[in-house]
């Protein structure tokens, strides 16, 4: 292991001075790499169909102010927070419950897709980096064998080409892994927005099936009057 590292080590520094911003670029990759896990797996996880299930019991028991009480119990996660936007609401109507969610909707769906974008684009200037810094090293190569003597010029190009695809390696080394994991995260991103579509339609049919049943908390009736 210490051996792959020296031998990296010592390309990074054959490549030339354009190897620093695609060092910037994989410092950057990483950072909201392990944002974007931190925040898709765990802060903003939650099991649906455990959460669905213990709140249709409240429900079905016409009991909204222990839904309410149940999903304030929950971690503060974007579709425990549409949910509860749309139980606070039921007193005012199945419009007004369809609305509260939209908009909670809107106000949590940031926090889920905030980022995830930026390893795209990272991927992308992480490759063109390294082109051009193999540009770069090959008009300084050239220029250099232009000048050299016949005798040497092939072994001065050789070894000028050989260090200037070193960018190319690097910048493919960054662009890969990014480009993986914004495949990955976009797809973890796209169903976590798709679960609560799913649970807030499912809720608001719930909430119409078992509204007249429903006790509406005081403090909310309250409210109402």
């Amino acid at each position: 292991m210490g051996e792959m590292f020296g031998t990296l080590a010592k390309q990074y520094h054959a490549g030339g001075w354009m190897m620093h911003p695609i060092l910037v670029a994989l410092i950057f990759t990483l950072a909201v790499m392990v944002d974007r896990i931190i925040v898709l797996y765990f802060r903003a996880a939650v099991d649906k169909e455990s959460f669905l299930r213990g709140l249709k019991q409240h429900v079905f028991a016409g009991d909204l102010d222990k839904a309410i009480a149940f999903c304030a119990a929950q971690k503060k996660v974007p579709l425990v927070s549409v949910i509860k936007a749309g139980l606070i609401n039921v007193p005012k109507g199945e419009e007004d419950v369809q609305a509260a969610m939209d908009e909670a909707t809107l106000r949590e769906s940031p926090r889920i897709e905030m980022r995830t974008g930026y390893l795209a684009m990272l991927g992308n200037v992480a490759t063109l980096l390294g082109l051009l810094g193999t540009i770069v090293g090959l008009i300084g190569a050239f220029g250099a064998v232009a000048n050299a003597n016949p005798a040497d010029k092939a072994t001065i190009l050789a070894n000028s080409i050989s260090e200037a695809m070193n960018c190319t390696a690097f910048g493919l080394i960054v662009a890969i892994p990014a480009l993986a994991a914004y495949s990955v995260l976009q797809g973890r991103t796209q169903h976590m927005l798709d679960d609560i579509n799913e649970a807030a339609v499912s809720v608001l049919n719930l909430i119409v099936a078992n509204r007249e049943k429903m006790k509406v908390p005081a403090t909310l009736a309250a409210d109402q009057s």
